[in-house]
């Protein structure tokens, strides 16, 4: 199977960028999209040229290092897939693919198909945490949660932070991102401690950062965790609660 291949090419945020033409001709179907830009580096290297750069870590759809934009969408074709878990079986023998970093004005390139997130690093870091008291765990049954409180909770707490929200959004927005770390730590009595600062924190954060939410839904078709759009109505809402009960509370 051969594809040609467009890819990205940047030495670092203050250098201009440009594509790139590659060609693999011996790509399978069976490769996933990271495994096809070994391939390609492969062919670089053996040719005394110099490697696409680009990131990854446990090609498992978890840690959300991998994404890429994929003819101008974010991971690739298929949706709510990770960028790792794209199969080159969605591209027909001989298409030319595009490859380029995840664009957004809060994700600088660092090179070729990696930028700097830290954006994402700072929502977290102004509220996405509890303080708790140290000392003797309690027992597991001590607090009790229902169920559907703990499922709800979880299928929130797996956004993976991979950013494709924000690439997606004409606005470049994380609402998406911040709403399902507020959801969750809210939902839990554990985690509920700091309720109201920790949403203004994050919601001043967000908007320092990124722009507002568009309402066009694109973040939700690309997010490989699959949060739904309702992530988007939390922060909104937990601002307001902060607002009306005090943001200690």
């Amino acid at each position: 199977m051969k594809l040609t291949l467009e890819v990205w090419r940047q030495r670092d945020a203050a250098s201009p960028g440009a594509f790139e033409t590659y060609e693999v001709a011996d790509a399978t179907a069976e490769m996933t999209l990271l495994e096809l830009l070994d391939r390609l580096n492969d062919q670089l290297v053996e040719q005394g040229r110099e490697p696409v750069a680009f990131e990854s870590d446990c090609r498992e759809g978890i840690c959300g290092c991998c994404g890429v934009n994929v003819d101008g969408r974010p991971h690739g074709p298929q949706a709510n897939t990770p960028s790792c878990e794209q199969h080159v079986r969605s591209f027909a023998d001989g298409e030319v693919v595009r490859l380029e970093p995840l664009r957004s004005a809060a994700f600088p390139v660092v090179k070729d198909l990696v930028v700097d997130r830290s954006a994402l690093d700072r929502v977290i870091q102004a509220g996405g945490h509890v303080a708790v008291d140290a000392g003797t765990a309690p027992d597991a049954d001590t607090t009790r949660v229902s169920y559907e409180t703990a499922e709800m909770a979880l299928d929130f707490a797996a956004c993976i932070g991979c950013g494709a929200c924000v690439a997606a959004c004409p606005n470049g927005s994380a609402s998406l991102f911040t709403g399902a770390k507020l959801t969750h730590l809210a939902a839990l009595p554990q985690t509920r401690q700091q309720r109201g600062a920790r949403a203004v924190a994050m919601v001043d954060q967000m908007e320092h950062d990124f722009g507002p939410c568009s309402t066009f839904g694109e973040c939700a078709v690309v997010c490989p965790a699959g949060i739904p759009l309702s992530a988007i109505a939390a922060v909104g809402k937990e601002r307001m609660r902060a607002f009306l009960r005090g943001r200690a509370s």
